[in-house]
């Protein structure tokens, strides 16, 4: 699964990977950097300490994001 959500802090959406055939949990932050990720629960750590539903324009395309991935852990 891949998402592409609008953020407050960059023109250039946040895109997050969650791959579990290919083993691929990623993610590009607002300042266009990165981060990889061993496991997808790695993954869900990350979103949930360090992105609010605030930091984007869509609450809704946030809690849906993470609502997926969680079911698929």
């Amino acid at each position: 699964m891949e998402f592409v959500l609008s953020c407050k802090g960059s023109a250039e959406p946040c895109e997050v990977t969650f791959d579990h055939d290919n083993g691929r949990y990623m993610l590009r932050k607002a300042d266009r950097s990165g981060e990889f990720f061993n496991t997808p629960q790695q993954l869900v750590e990350w979103i949930e300490e360090n992105w609010t539903i605030k930091d984007f324009y869509d609450p809704e395309e946030f809690i849906k994001m993470v609502n997926e991935i969680k079911n698929n852990l």
